[in-house]
């Protein structure tokens, strides 16, 4: 049977050529023919899922605070791009595009794509919210009818976490919705290739990677597919496909794609 392309996920949008999170960076990654997209999701203090990396919103916009101690009015009058050169794209100068990104509008934006891409979302959450980011996202999810192996449009959705415990919790409400267990490090309890409970699919960091290739086809001979990021270098792409990875999380995804004769 001829091995499934690579599957190119496009890190927080297109992130290198746009502000990460942000419309515009999405909308890029789309354009550059990325098969998926990933997210970070944080709940604000009135339980909305929005796209932020970070616990607080100090690096990536003009505001200050924790995403869960604001509201979404709050968060929307901010601006999401500024803090990277805005004479790249004309698309930053318009509002809408460099605003605070909800989840809810990037599945829209996912739904009138045109084709299939698929979500790589990453759950985030103090302690305080533990249990409601996933029970919100599974609700979003299920309005959009992305809680399904297969959907009309032919886009999935993975639910991503370091913590295992949040991948359980998707489990448990979803057992159809794959489960990608986020690595740093290598997992000394886990070197065999086992992963925790819920979790289906393996996401390592790159430098794991390179540090640990042996890991990898561990995690192959256990039946784990793998899923790694955040891969930005031609050299690191190479070791990946050598390894036999399924899918790449990149900042890069136009790069990536061409390197991989699918440009």
């Amino acid at each position: 049977m001829t091995p499934l392309p690579i599957q190119v996920v496009a890190h927080r949008g297109a992130s290198e050529d746009a502000p990460e999170h942000t419309l515009a960076a999405y909308v890029k990654a789309i354009e550059d023919g990325a098969d998926a997209l990933e997210c970070d999701v944080r709940l604000t203090a009135d339980g909305h899922l929005v796209c932020v990396h970070d616990r607080r919103v100090d690096r990536t916009s003009n505001g200050r605070g924790a995403v869960s101690a604001l509201e979404l009015s709050k968060l929307a009058a901010l601006d999401f791009g500024s803090w990277k050169d805005r004479e790249e794209s004309p698309d930053w100068r318009d509002r809408e595009f460099t605003s605070v990104l909800t989840l809810e509008r990037l599945l829209e934006l996912v739904a009138d794509a045109g084709r299939p891409v698929d979500l790589a979302i990453e759950t985030k959450h103090p302690t305080r919210w533990a249990g409601q980011v996933e029970e919100r996202l599974l609700h979003l999810l299920k309005r959009f009818g992305l809680d399904a192996p297969t959907t009309p449009a032919g886009s999935s959705v993975r639910v991503m976490s370091f913590s295992a415990r949040s991948l359980q919790r998707i489990a448990a409400a979803a057992p159809t919705i794959p489960t990608v267990y986020l690595m740093q490090f290598l997992p000394l309890r886990m070197r065999d290739g086992r992963l925790p409970a819920g979790s289906g699919i393996a996401g390592p960091g790159i430098r794991l990677v390179r540090n640990h290739p042996v890991y990898i086809e561990r995690l192959h001979a256990a039946g784990h597919r793998v899923h790694v990021w955040t891969v930005n270098e031609p050299e690191d792409v190479d070791l990946c496909v050598a390894l036999g990875v399924e899918a790449i999380i990149t900042n890069r995804p136009k790069q990536v794609l061409a390197q991989l004769g699918r440009g």
